[in-house]
């Protein structure tokens, strides 16, 4: 017998050696308010079908955890694989990124997509649902997988295999369909209690669970410039056959890195190029753009953009002038307070919007102010004589989580407003049916900028990072679609030639604390990447902002 350790109820449990999760579950008997879709064993994700073979710590986890919903999620997907296989034996569909609260997905088949494929799609998911199919796991040597992947022609993981350097691999059966997913499954397809398929665009959206209310569909949003903005990289990336990460890693081992790096980069100066060049054009007619409005998720690279925005602004005989939202904050005993009744530094009422607005407003009258400075040290606001007036064809650069909120310049017209969106919308998948979310790409910039310059661990960045996430989706995500402009951050190459410098510092997380599981899964992740050196990573580069050796000055 071994003893298991439930950190849901805290209580120890004899069972027999060689049980699986969904058995400890059942005899366990606990009250959760969702169903149980996976566990973490020892601070590591499993499946509910992993079983224990010595004493464990075990925590069942449902869908509002994270890493249950990507059980959830992935296992959808599967279903979603399956029954287009089934309908579309000569077709294939690729996951490529999520969009409009859910995921959008390419279906490739011999004609345009129309509504009663949709349906038909559909009702053939909720058949092998009704059936209660087992996800059955596989694992047998690489050699072997990829001679399996090869003869039923999925190159696309193949590709990845070949590249991982893994002796062992491991891959699912569900009813005869085989398919790859760098995560654990559902027992069965009888845990997909809900999901939707929709016409999207050109392709398919698939719904899962709203994660903060597993009992409701998200409801769809437009992301016009979102969904334009991912469909152009993707574009882009098939162009240079770099469909996925297979793809660059075999680029890279036959010596292109070097190339790829400075197409990669030639191509964001390009895009930052055009938007100087918009600026400029607005910035010349009757109600002319004075001010330029910069917002985007942490770790989006705001910064590095803004700087080299500034460059592209000054070849277009502008004179670019950066203000700091950080110096319109209250005083510190004015700072709105959260639930927990703690300063709310994320809250846009923790600026002073009358005087922020005043002082805009009286720039662009030609008035001259008195620009504040805030001290961080004694949480008050200062004035240090810094005074300022707009000059001919000075322009102004605000960049601040807040930019976009229109209760943030209320009181400034439209037009003398230039907005834009700055994330890491990555494009790259890992195979056909394995996107990277764009989250863990933010996540892993933000662990070694934290680590390299704020002198945080992993353990603490990855322990902030729901509440940032939290007051991302409420402050800043709501206006992505308002920006005249969408640039996205992503670099093609960076988790390969971020790998080296984050592989030590994800190591140090100690296993016996929660952020463990999170690091674990991020070092599986990034071991599916061949590493890249830096050497040919310019200065000016955007990724610079994180790992060091920027020609800016932060």
């Amino acid at each position: 017998m071994l003893q298991i350790y439930c950190k849901n109820n805290q209580s120890y449990i004899k069972v027999e050696n060689g049980s699986s999760l969904l058995e400890i579950l059942r005899d366990l008997n606990l009250q959760m308010p969702y169903p149980v879709v996976s566990a973490k064993v020892n601070n590591k994700a499993e499946g509910l079908t992993f079983r224990v073979y010595t004493n464990k710590d075990v925590e069942f986890l449902d869908l509002t955890d994270p890493s249950g919903m990507r059980t959830y999620v992935r296992s959808v997907c599967f279903v979603l694989y399956k029954a287009v296989n089934e309908l579309f034996p000569q077709g294939e569909i690729l996951m490529e990124h999520p969009v409009s609260n859910g995921y959008f997905c390419d279906l490739r088949i011999d004609r345009k997509l129309n509504d009663e494929d949709v349906l038909a799609i559909k009702q053939k998911m909720q058949e092998i649902i009704d059936a209660d199919l087992p996800f059955k796991r596989v694992e047998q040597h690489t050699e072997d997988a990829i001679a399996l992947f090869r003869k039923l022609g999925m190159m696309d993981k193949v590709r990845l295999l070949e590249t991982s350097k893994s002796i062992y691999t491991h891959y699912y059966i569900l009813d005869g369909t085989i398919d790859y997913y760098y995560g654990a499954l559902l027992p069965s397809t009888g845990y997909i209690r809900l999901f939707d398929l929709l016409k999207y665009e050109d392709g398919l959206l698939l719904l899962t669970p709203d994660r903060n209310n597993p009992d409701v569909l998200p409801t769809p949003i437009k992301q016009e410039k979102m969904f334009a903005a991912f469909k152009e990289h993707l574009r882009l990336e098939y162009l240079m056959d770099m469909g996925n990460v297979g793809d660059m890693n075999h680029a890279c081992q036959n010596g292109h890195a070097t190339m790829l790096i400075n197409v990669v980069e030639a191509l964001q100066e390009k895009q930052i190029a055009k938007i100087a060049d918009e600026i400029y054009h607005r910035s010349q007619g009757e109600e002319p753009v004075k001010l330029v409005l910069i917002s985007g998720p942490s770790s989006s690279g705001k910064t590095t953009f803004s700087k080299r925005l500034t460059v592209q602004l000054m070849a277009n005989a502008l004179f670019p002038y950066s203000i700091s939202l950080d110096n319109y904050f209250v005083n510190r005993k004015d700072t709105p307070l959260d639930a927990k009744g703690e300063y709310d530094f994320e809250s846009l009422y923790a600026l002073d919007l009358p005087l922020f607005n005043a002082q805009m407003k009286a720039l662009l009258e030609g008035e001259e102010i008195e620009l504040p400075t805030y001290n961080f040290t004694t949480g008050m606001r200062e004035y240090r004589g810094n005074k300022l007036k707009l000059k001919p064809n000075m322009i102004l650069i605000m960049e601040g989580n807040h930019a976009l909120n229109p209760e943030l310049t209320p009181q400034i017209p439209d037009e003398n407003k230039y907005k834009i969106f700055v994330s890491a919308l990555t494009t790259i998948s890992l195979d056909d049916h394995n996107w990277i979310p764009t989250t863990d790409n933010r996540l892993l910039r933000r662990i070694l900028r934290d680590f390299n310059y704020r002198g945080f661990s992993a353990q603490q960045t990855i322990a902030r990072w729901k509440s940032v996430s939290d007051g991302e989706d409420q402050w800043i995500f709501p206006f992505s679609e308002t920006a005249d402009a969408m640039f996205n951050s992503a670099l093609l190459f960076e988790i390969a030639v971020l790998r080296p410098y984050l592989e030590p510092i994800l190591m140090s997380v100690p296993q016996n604390c929660p952020e463990y599981a999170e690091s674990h899964r991020l070092l599986k992740f990034l071991r599916y990447f061949q590493p890249i050196k830096d050497k040919d990573i310019p200065p000016t580069s955007l990724l610079r902002e994180f790992m060091g050796g920027s020609s800016f000055t932060y």
